[in-house]
């Protein structure tokens, strides 16, 4: 007696789902951009920073001489406040993650946290970088009403003084950023930015002995030559440097590694 074996039925193969691509750099630097301005508190800082640029801008025109309605004394003094206040967007950008319990959805869909990182900065520092277009928009726009209005309306420039405003306020953002990833809590963060550098200012004029350490460290003093119409020697690059040093790459480092290791809850 012999048997048969029925043919087996047709057997089911797995899916073969397609790989998930991580998202680029470039898509991740999209998204916090727009995070820049989605949320209501960097929307009205930036709306804000434009008011105070705008107004300061108008006053001149309406109060200083005829001779000093020039396009470098437009330029100038309206990246002071964005100087002050763009930092602040950068600590938000930071913070926000912890702040808004977000971080569990974003360290989910990018599990590298550094590359998020990463976009963050690249995101904040393109905001500074389209910050000093609009002080250069804006102290166009002042020059243009000078010169219709009797004012002297000159354009001389030096290029070097647009690449300066480039540094200050990348390093200046970056600089905020840095304490928002060192702290990860936005009072905590725009305190210290703010409060630190400045009491060690006022420390270093008051106690002899700092003397010396503050004019390399206190950020008001080593920035002040990319201001001046004489060119920067290289001694004031390197006040410049180790200022930043202390003030920005150290905390970056810093942040970074925390960020790393904090556990999301």
């Amino acid at each position: 007696m012999t048997t048969t074996t029925a043919p087996a039925a047709g057997a089911v193969t797995p899916r073969q789902h397609a790989p998930v691509s991580r998202p680029s750099l470039l898509r991740l630097t999209a998204v916090e951009l727009r995070k820049l301005v989605d949320t209501r508190a960097g929307r009205w800082l930036l709306i804000t920073i434009g008011l105070i640029t705008a107004v300061i801008v108008t006053l001149q025109l309406i109060y200083a001489k005829d001779a000093e309605q020039t396009f470098v004394n437009f330029f100038t003094p309206s990246l002071l406040p964005i100087g002050v206040l763009l930092p602040v967007l950068g600590i938000l950008s930071i913070t926000s993650e912890w702040s808004q319990r977000t971080a569990l959805t974003t360290y989910a869909l990018v599990p590298r946290r550094e590359r998020v990182v990463a976009a963050k900065l690249i995101a904040v520092a393109l905001a500074a970088l389209a910050s000093v277009l609009a002080s250069l928009a804006v102290a166009a726009t002042g020059t243009l009403v000078a010169s219709a209005t009797g004012g002297a309306g000159t354009w001389q420039t030096d290029a070097s003084l647009i690449l300066n405003a480039v540094i200050f306020q990348v390093t200046g953002v970056l600089m905020g950023a840095a304490f928002g990833l060192l702290l990860l809590n936005p009072p905590l963060a725009i305190v210290g930015y703010l409060l630190l550098p400045t009491l060690w200012g006022v420390l270093g004029e008051l106690v002899r002995p700092l003397r010396g350490p503050a004019s390399w460290l206190d950020t008001s003093r080593t920035m002040e030559p990319l201001f001046s119409s004489d060119a920067i020697t290289g001694e004031q690059w390197g006040r410049i440097a180790v200022s930043l040093l202390v003030w920005m790459v150290l905390p970056l480092a810093a942040g970074l590694v925390r960020t790393l290791r904090r556990e999301v809850s």
